[in-house]
């Protein structure tokens, strides 16, 4: 996943997948965070202001739309330590316990 933090705005966007467009209607999870969706399917994650909880909105996120909520705090953590350029995040599945 790609994510970038736009240190003017403090907005982070967090791209899921590749698409050439966002469907009109985007889901908006909480105050501060906007759910950009394509084919019915989430792809994008605007977080609106980064001083609040990032933690607690990206888990509410992740449960709605079956997400994996700690890949999204990495990849919101990078793009914050790194503003305003893209980061790449790529994070693999569980080790089996």
């Amino acid at each position: 996943m790609r994510a970038d933090y736009d240190s003017e705005g403090d907005t982070v966007q967090i791209d899921l997948a590749p698409v050439d467009r966002v469907d009109y209607g985007d889901d908006t999870v909480d105050d501060g965070l906007v759910i950009g969706m394509c084919d019915g399917k989430p792809v994008r994650i605007d977080v609106i202001g980064t001083g609040g909880d990032l933690g607690a909105s990206l888990r509410r996120a992740g449960e709605r739309f079956g997400l994996d909520s700690e890949a999204l705090l990495a990849a919101a953590r990078a793009a914050v330590a790194a503003p305003d350029r893209e980061v790449v995040v790529d994070v693999g599945s569980r080790a089996a316990a």
